[in-house]
């Protein structure tokens, strides 16, 4: 069974933060309920406002982790655009090449290329096939590109090494 590398991601985060939780916080709180009077304790309320946003953070990823693990990765396309899919893109106005990468919420760096399969972009270039052309309508403007050519998820991620 494959893994896509963001779950490994944040499974490694997850740990991060469960140690956190279980033993850095407690410290803490043990540390500033030292001091005194909890009513005016700026250390102790400070700790248990970092132990609340540790607890809705394992919750988050949990959720995330479950959810993608959920995927089944055989009904994404092997031929066409889909999550996980590196499109290389000519703009069909300037003749300039874009490559996007279809990614999930926390991979989302547009500066980089990475952009969300939600996005107006993303959406436009789901089931699209090398020799496409798509239209799309930008706040920026109209961009038209054509597919230059597709790497879906399984080619990036899940090929067979060559012996």
């Amino acid at each position: 069974m494959h893994e896509l590398p963001i779950v490994k991601q944040l499974k490694e985060e997850l740990q991060r933060v469960e140690k956190e939780l279980r033993i850095d916080v407690p410290k803490e709180l043990q540390k500033a309920a030292a001091h005194g009077d909890l009513r005016e304790n700026a250390e102790y309320e400070a700790a248990k406002q970092r132990q609340s946003f540790l607890q809705a953070r394992v919750a988050h990823l949990s959720t995330r982790i479950n959810t993608l693990t959920s995927l089944k990765l055989e009904n994404i396309p092997k031929d066409s655009a889909g999550f996980g899919s590196k499109v290389h893109l000519d703009d069909l106005n300037s003749g300039e090449e874009v490559t996007f990468e279809l990614v999930t919420p926390e991979e989302v760096d547009p500066r980089n290329g990475k952009i969300s399969v939600s996005s107006p972009i993303g959406k436009a270039l789901l089931n699209k096939k090398t020799g496409d052309e798509i239209i799309i309508i930008l706040p920026s403007g109209k961009k038209e590109y054509a597919v230059k050519e597709i790497h879906t998820l399984h080619d990036l991620f899940f090929r067979k090494p060559d012996r």
